[in-house]
């Protein structure tokens, strides 16, 4: 018998989510259908084109919706392209994913991070999914913000019970040895009774799209340092100051400012990259970026879940330069690691490029040890899926409409 999956994620900042959520397709490729004998097919809803450019497995495919982003002032959503208001956009998109699901018929449903996506699209999607017995599964990387801020997003969503209320198991994408949200009180009582630790998305992450016909990868010859920003969305600031940083003797600069990064930032890191030596490469993406951190000496990166969980599964030193507006996910991911000695720190708000240039020339030297942390999520994971699915029990479907 075939199995269906479908996986959400709303992408309105980034490729965080999505990329989190291939991942884990291609584990669910992988080793679900001897666990449920039987094939298995998938749906990932994205909510960013750039998502899609990333190949799936056999017999899995991308829905992408209309964006949202956030507004200005960061206090809601707003849509990225389409001339409409937000509130319709919003309905445009639940109407859409609650008619490509009903079609699809998942077994499954995990929603990366947002439990009821944006502005609550996902609530009549899953009571109709909860009415005819998908099982749930909300999906959220290890941080997920301060204690306060944390608890302000759940009461928001009408209370950690009522989240509670649509789910059957809650996955936590990291090791509780090196941070547990259950503990700091990130995931309330009624949510943690739910929830597992998978282990971090390290070992055995999927390679990014393919390089264009006639094009070479951007690897330089070792030994080489290398700058990597995730999206780069909000990288420029680090890219600057990585491009007018020093190497150290003998070592070229690769440095990936993210398919993100905006036009005008991109050729101003490369201007200021060709005044430093030329000795730094600058390219907007690489499609094989687990194997450049591999084989590099150091690299600088944001604390982004995706960038680390990729660093952590490599012996190479890392530095690690935090994103700290909106929300404190990534500064309290790099304090927990750096507390662990798996990563080295530093605030982005007082970084000089002489910083980075003192940091490079003593951590080329060596490698770091981080066996000791539990990366195997992608292994994982498979087996509580399957756990899952041998438990629920499917009916016909009562269908809850749409109003207006």
């Amino acid at each position: 018998m075939d199995t269906s999956i479908a996986l959400y994620s709303h992408d309105s900042v980034g490729l965080g989510h999505a990329r989190r959520n291939r991942a884990l397709a291609y584990a669910m490729a992988s080793h679900l259908p001897a666990l449920v004998g039987g094939r298995v097919r998938g749906l990932l809803i994205a909510g960013h084109p750039d998502a899609s450019r990333d190949p799936l497995p056999e017999g899995w495919d991308w829905l992408v919706l209309p964006g949202m982003t956030r507004s200005g002032d960061g206090t809601g959503y707003t849509p990225r392209r389409l001339d409409m208001d937000g509130g319709r956009l919003r309905d445009l998109r639940s109407v859409t994913i609650d008619a490509a699901l009903t079609a699809f018929d998942p077994d499954l449903l995990i929603v990366d991070r947002h439990p009821f996506g944006i502005d609550g699209e996902l609530r009549p999607v899953l009571a109709n999914l909860r009415a005819r017995g998908t099982a749930t599964v909300l999906g959220l990387r290890e941080v997920l913000d301060s204690p306060r801020a944390a608890a302000a997003e759940w009461e928001a969503l009408g209370g950690a019970e009522q989240v509670a209320e649509h789910l059957d198991a809650v996955w936590v994408y990291g090791d509780h040895h090196v941070y547990d949200p259950r503990r700091t009180g990130e995931l309330p009582g009624s949510l943690a009774r739910l929830a597992t630790t998978t282990g971090y998305l390290g070992h055995g992450r999927p390679a990014g799209r393919p390089a264009r016909r006639g094009r070479t990868s951007p690897k330089p010859p070792p030994p080489y340092v290398l700058t990597v920003l995730g999206g780069g969305s909000d990288g420029a600031s680090l890219a600057r100051i990585a491009a007018q940083a020093r190497l150290p003797k003998d070592h070229r600069h690769l440095l990936i400012t993210g398919p993100q990064m905006s036009d005008t930032d991109l050729q101003q890191v490369k201007e200021l990259a060709a005044r430093s030596g030329g000795e730094t490469t600058v390219v907007h993406s690489a499609s094989d970026v687990p194997e450049l951190i591999a084989e590099a000496a150091a690299v600088v990166c944001m604390g982004g879940y995706n960038t680390i969980a990729e660093v952590m599964a490599t012996d190479t030193p890392a530095l690690v330069v935090p994103r700290s507006r909106r929300r404190q996910e990534q500064p309290r991911r790099a304090a927990a690691l750096a507390a662990l000695g798996a990563v080295e720190t530093r605030d982005a708000a007082t970084l000089t490029p002489e910083d980075v240039s003192a940091w490079w020339q003593t951590a080329v030297t060596g490698r770091i040890d981080r066996s000791g942390i539990d990366l195997d999520g992608l292994s994982v994971v498979p087996h509580l899926a399957a756990r899952l699915l041998g438990s629920s029990s499917r009916t016909a479907p009562e269908v809850t409409r749409h109003a207006g």
